[in-house]
């Protein structure tokens, strides 16, 4: 093949993504301390929707301070919702932080998780790095994600189909595994938005991870993948599966009670979805879960019309 896994990883990083999350990626990094590299991922860096909310993650050099740091040790990522103001109008964003070396472990394959791996198999872009340092670990770090991807979609997937086939199963089955409410299809709608990516990525990934296949006249891929490697491959993915749900549980647990600028997100989220407005007060910032119940009889009763 004329390029490698590497350098399509790579290509795909440092593409240019637009001002307004540039400017984001800018103030993110001044804001955590120790901060190695800010991604931009997510359905706002596919289709530019101006009112979407968009996804960074912060990798940073150390975990937080204090009890706040614990909890992250634990159980990352840490999450908060922020507005920007860029030269492209306000931004929304959804913000994740974790330390390098956890991405890395994560998109390794290493332990249960299974949404590191599944996110970034998906376009990202490299908005901000500390250096050449943290611009290889975290470029290699999507490359050991996307191979990671690619051997339990051998494993997920047909012995015998098209790309689009096993990235189906993959995304079908980590889905599955996560405690999230997407709408179904979700996965589908990934590979409709460019299509030809995932069909050059799933060979690439294979030929990285060493895992021998063909390629037919029509384009199916063949695995030559051996019975015993699949298998092990696939008793993994049923120990992943089997934590997937209670992992996920409890990080929304731990976001319950640090998910800074929750009150503001589901704020806008549901005059977005519903068109209510729900006023915010300074008491309903500070306690997001006390002030929940009156926020569902506000829009009961809107809903309503009373």
């Amino acid at each position: 093949m004329s390029q490698d896994l590497a350098q399509f990883v790579g290509e795909e990083l440092t593409r240019p993504c637009g001002v307004g999350a540039v400017t984001a990626a800018r103030a993110l990094a001044r804001q955590f301390d120790g901060t190695q590299a800010v991604l931009f991922y997510g359905s706002v860096l596919r289709t530019r929707d101006p009112d979407g909310v968009a996804d960074f993650y912060v990798l940073t050099r150390h975990p937080p301070a204090g009890l706040r740091g614990v909890a992250s040790r634990a159980l990352w990522p840490d999450v908060s919702y922020q507005e920007f103001d860029t030269a492209e109008g306000p931004m929304r964003a959804k913000v994740a932080s974790m330390t390098i070396g956890q991405f890395e472990r994560a998109a390794s394959g290493a332990g249960a998780d299974t949404t590191i791996w599944t996110r970034f198999v998906q376009p990202a872009a490299l908005v901000w790095r500390e250096g050449a340092v943290s611009t290889a670990r975290t470029s290699g770090a999507i490359t050991e994600a996307v191979k990671t991807a690619a051997r339990f979609a051998a494993a997920l997937g047909p012995r015998e189909g098209t790309a689009r086939a096993y990235w189906e199963a993959l995304f079908h089955q980590t889905y599955a595994a996560e405690l999230r409410f997407e709408a179904k299809g979700r996965g589908q709608t990934i590979l409709d938005f460019d299509p030809g990516r995932y069909e050059r990525l799933l060979p690439l990934a294979w030929e990285a991870a060493g895992i021998d296949f063909d390629t037919g006249p029509d384009g199916a891929l063949s695995l030559r993948m051996k019975g015993s490697e699949r298998h092990a491959l696939r008793w993994s993915w049923r120990m992943r599966r089997t934590l997937g749900r209670p992992l996920n549980a409890a990080r929304l647990v731990k976001a319950a009670f640090t998910f800074e600028g929750a009150a503001r997100y589901a704020a806008w989220k549901v005059e977005r979805h519903t068109g209510v407005a729900l006023p915010l007060t300074p008491w309903r910032e500070r306690h997001p879960i006390l002030a929940a119940p009156g926020a569902l009889w506000r829009l009961w009763r809107a809903k309503r019309g009373g």
